[in-house]
């Protein structure tokens, strides 16, 4: 169990001051549980003895324990295909059932990391035609934004996918307004630059970031307002994105639900626009 999930685990029953740390220790995850205790003790108004017992509380013998759990997380998230693969256990027979069968536990528990209420608010954000829109990926998983981008494209305006080439950013910075929505997606051996891009929307623009990645926790979180922690395990040399592109057809889905009157007439228009060839493919 991940140091955040024994903290959330324990959240019903902590007191004011433990309160206090554990918002100190998710709002900077995990990178404020690595500082020194007396650090942490400052940032969070609360005493190193306070910090010792609520490690104890949540299950850890004391503050190194926790530290080396933070350390192996991070470690976590850099793992590259090699390591994973040699870490894995083989699927001996029916490999392609057995695949399906992980791929399909990961898409069930991918609710597990994200409320209704949270996924509300980001739909919220997203359907929102006062605000801009802006989408980017990793290596890989610029594709989910690529699809997202698409189809909330297709059910609003100002939705933007922000291309991968750094000599393009501050054009699309510069469109940002207070309030605008950068949406970025970031799977582990996360991309530093990306990270960047992130704090500079968040700071620079005022722009409200979401981040979906995995139980790691992309450093893009240091500036999210809203994190979407997604499985991508499967116990093969590659992480699967299946429970991501399900979280984020669902997000496209209800956007269009939400305002169906006018998505409706954006999709007939879209399309009469782009049909002047007679061409009607998807």
């Amino acid at each position: 169990m991940s140091v955040r999930n024994r903290i959330e685990q324990h959240s019903g029953s902590l007191t004011q001051t433990e309160r206090k740390l554990a918002a100190a220790l998710l709002a900077d995850y995990p990178y404020a549980g690595l500082a020194p205790i007396q650090e942490l003790a400052e940032r969070a108004e609360v005493s190193p003895p306070s910090i010792s017992r609520f490690v104890v509380k949540v299950g850890l013998s004391g503050y190194a324990e926790m530290q080396r759990k933070l350390l192996s997380e991070l470690r976590q998230g850099t793992l590259s295909p090699v390591e994973i693969h040699e870490a894995s256990g083989r699927i001996e027979d029916g490999y392609l059932a057995e695949f399906l069968t992980r791929t399909a536990v990961q898409v069930q528990s991918a609710s597990q990391g994200i409320t209704e209420d949270q996924f509300d608010r980001i739909c919220a954000l997203a359907g929102d035609h006062k605000r801009g829109l802006y989408m980017i990926g990793g290596r890989v998983s610029d594709n989910l934004a690529r699809h997202l981008a698409f189809h909330l494209g297709q059910a609003r305006p100002n939705v933007f996918h922000v291309p991968r080439d750094p000599e393009v950013w501050p054009e699309y910075l510069l469109r940002m307004k207070s309030g605008d929505v950068f949406l970025a997606f970031d799977f582990r051996r996360y991309e530093p630059m990306l990270a960047e891009l992130a704090e500079k929307a968040a700071t620079r623009r005022k722009a409200l970031v979401v981040v979906i990645t995995d139980k790691w926790l992309s450093p893009i979180t240091r500036s999210a307002s809203e994190v979407l922690a997604v499985p991508i395990e499967t116990g093969t040399i590659w992480d699967s994105y299946a429970a991501a592109m399900a979280v984020t057809e669902a997000i496209a889905a209800r956007v269009a639900r939400e305002d169906w009157e006018k998505v409706r007439a954006r999709i007939k228009a879209w399309d009469a626009a782009r049909n002047m060839n007679g061409d009607t493919g998807r």
